[in-house]
C-alpha cells in the first residue's frame, strides 16, 4: 500500500507537470486511451466478453464508467488549478461521501460515528479552503477549483458505491475496463476542441503518468489482498505526505497551517470511520437470472467503509470528542500562524 501511495503521488505530479501547458481534458484522454489498451488486453487474456450477460449489471457498469469519468476529470482539473497537497487532500474526502451514498443507495446502516465523521470532514474542507472572507486572514484558494475537486470526490465515491453494489457478480477485469471505455468517447470532443500537441518532453510526462497509474493499481490490488481493507486504506494516506513533498520540491508549494489543520481533521475523521468494528455484510446487485442469494462485495480502492454499522454511542462520543479536540487545537494553531487572535 505504501508503494501504491507513492505511485499515485507520481501520477498526480505528472498531471500537474503536464497541465502547465496541456488542457486537463487532454491529460484525461491520453491516460484513458493507454489504460483502455491495457484493460482490453487483460480482459482478452481472461477470455471474457466486454458486455455483461445481465442487463441490470450492464447498466451499472456504464454508470460506474460515467461517474468514474466525472471523478477523474474533476480530479485532474483540480490538480492543475490547486496546490498538489490541497487537491489530493480534497479528493481524499471520498470515503466519507461513499459511506453516506452507500446508506442512501444500498440501505447500509449509518451510526452516529459516520455522521460525526461527515461533519468533521466538512469542517476540514473549510479549513483547507481557508475562510479568509470570514476571518480576514490571507488569501483563500480558488473556490471554483475547490468545488471542482469536491465534485470529483463525490463522483469517485458514487463509482465506488456502484462497484460495491455489483459486488463479485462481475469479474474485476470487466469492471476495470468500463472506466476508460466510457471516458474515451466522453473526453474526445472536449480534448480535440482545445487540443495542444505535446512536445517530446510532455509525451514522456504523459507516458510516465499512465505507467505510474498502472503500477499504483497493481500495488493497490496486492495491498488489499494481503491486508485488512481499513488498515490498508490508512496506509494509503501516505499519498498526502508524498503529495506535500512533491509540491515543496518541484513547485515550491508550502502547505499552510490551515491546510495542515484541515488535513488533520479530514484524515482523522476518515481513520475513525476506517478503524471501527467491522460488520460482515454482503451485497450484490441482483440478477434476474440468479435467485441464489447475495455474493460478497469486493474490496473497493479508496472506499474506507466496506460495511457501515451502528456503533456504541459511548465509543462514538469518545471518538468524536477526540476528533473535535484535535480539530480545535489545529485550528487554533493555524490562527496563531496567520496572526489572528485566538478565540477565548
Amino acid at each position: 500500500m505504501a508503494l501504491s501511495a507513492f505511485w499515485f503521488s507520481v501520477m498526480a505530479l505528472c498531471v500537474k507537470l503536464g497541465g502547465r501547458r496541456l488542457p486537463s481534458h487532454e491529460l484525461v484522454l491520453v491516460r484513458a486511451v493507454l489504460t483502455l489498451g491495457m484493460s482490453w488486453a487483460a480482459l482478452r487474456r481472461a477470455g471474457l466478453a466486454v458486455r455483461s450477460p445481465d442487463a441490470a449489471r450492464q447498466r451499472a457498469l456504464l454508470w460506474r464508467g460515467a461517474f468514474g469519468c466525472l471523478g477523474l476529470t474533476c480530479f485532474y482539473a483540480s490538480l492543475v488549478r490547486l496546490p498538489l497537497a490541497e487537491a489530493t487532500l480534497l479528493q481524499y474526502t471520498n470515503p466519507i461521501w461513499a459511506a453516506m451514498l452507500a446508506a442512501a443507495l444500498l440501505h447500509e446502516r449509518v451510526g452516529r460515528r459516520e455522521l460525526l465523521c461527515l461533519a468533521a470532514s466538512v469542517v476540514g474542507v473549510v479549513l483547507v479552503v481557508r475562510p479568509a472572507a470570514l476571518l480576514g486572514l490571507g488569501a483563500a484558494i480558488p473556490l471554483g477549483a475547490v468545488g471542482v475537486a469536491l465534485l470529483g470526490s463525490v463522483g469517485s465515491a458514487t463509482a465506488y458505491v456502484i462497484i460495491r453494489g455489483i459486488g463479485t457478480a462481475e469479474p474485476a477485469e470487466r469492471v476495470t475496463l468500463y472506466l476508460p471505455l466510457v471516458t474515451v468517447p466522453v473526453t474526445i470532443p472536449m480534448a480535440v476542441a482545445g487540443w495542444v500537441w505535446p512536445t517530446a518532453r510532455e509525451w514522456a510526462v504523459l507516458v510516465a503518468m499512465s505507467v505510474a497509474t498502472q503500477l499504483a493499481q497493481v500495488q493497490l490490488t496486492r495491498g488489499l489482498q494481503r491486508e485488512r481493507a481499513a488498515r490498508a486504506t490508512a496506509v494509503g494516506y501516505l499519498q498526502l505526505v508524498f503529495a506535500a513533498a512533491w509540491g515543496w520540491l518541484v513547485f515550491a508549494e508550502r502547505p499552510s497551517a490551515w491546510t495542515a489543520a484541515g488535513a488533520a481533521t479530514i484524515v482523522g475523521s476518515t481513520l475513525v470511520l476506517a478503524l471501527r468494528r467491522p460488520v460482515h455484510t454482503v451485497t450484490r446487485m441482483p440478477s434476474r437470472a440468479d435467485a441464489s442469494g447475495p455474493a460478497p462485495a469486493a474490496p473497493l480502492p479508496g472506499l474506507v467503509a466496506d460495511a457501515v454499522d451502528v456503533v456504541d454511542p459511548v465509543e462514538a462520543a469518545h471518538a468524536a470528542d477526540a476528533a473535535a479536540n484535535a480539530a480545535a487545537n489545529a485550528a487554533a494553531n493555524a490562527a496563531d500562524a496567520a496572526g489572528a487572535p485566538r478565540a477565548r
